[in-house]
């Protein structure tokens, strides 16, 4: 079956995740990524005509993959406690989201690429503006206390960022239990709460 133009691109982009994934990114090629889908190498850059421009689309493409489960999360009609609780523990290492390595890549290139640099750059403004105002919705709702919204997104996503860099740098260097457990307590420690309060309503 002869596929569209926007499906090719779609299987190009994640040909290109997966390959940066494993090799890295200074490390894949354009033969690579033609390679794992059985294409011509122009094919690939009839698409992206440079290298540079099909990493930096793959990455746009992996963040808006990850904004629209996080947009997801924080949509269900549930309390913003449990929206953030749900948000937190699927970003958290120790939960589903997937690409840790990927993202951990692309921070280090982003240091000498400005395209890529924008790129993770407006992903980490729009998850925290996020995480943000679902925490001043629960705010208002008098769900918990939270003087400061954007500092408290700040400062979660800082700790999950570090925490995953341990955990796929450096394997073993904390566990799962551990890394859960410092997750809970700063997300309760955010909002006012007792750590017991996130489990008490259930998942």
């Amino acid at each position: 079956m002869r596929l569209s133009v926007a499906e090719r691109r779609e299987d190009l982009l994640r040909a290109a995740i997966q390959q940066i994934q494993e090799r890295g990114v200074a490390a894949v090629r354009i033969s690579d990524v033609a390679a794992t889908l059985g294409v011509s190498n122009a094919l690939v850059l009839y698409h992206f005509s440079t290298k540079e421009k099909l990493v930096a689309a793959a990455f746009t493409y992996a963040a808006e993959d990850d904004l629209a489960h996080l947009r997801k999360l924080l949509g269900r009609r549930t309390t913003a406690l449990r929206r953030l609780r749900a948000a937190v523990r699927w970003y958290a290492p120790t939960g589903q989201a997937k690409g840790w390595r990927l993202w951990i890549e692309g921070w280090a290139v982003a240091l000498r690429e400005p395209a890529l640099r924008d790129v993770t750059g407006d992903l980490d403004r729009r998850w925290k503006a996020a995480i943000a105002e679902v925490v001043a919705e629960g705010v208002a709702a008098g769900e918990f206390s939270c003087a400061d919204p954007a500092g408290a997104a700040l400062r979660l996503t800082a700790l999950l960022d570090g925490l995953a860099v341990q955990m796929t740098a450096y394997p073993g260097a904390v566990s799962r239990a551990r890394t859960q457990e410092w997750v809970d307590d700063a997300l309760a420690r955010e909002l006012g709460l007792a750590r017991e309060a996130l489990t008490s309503q259930g998942d």
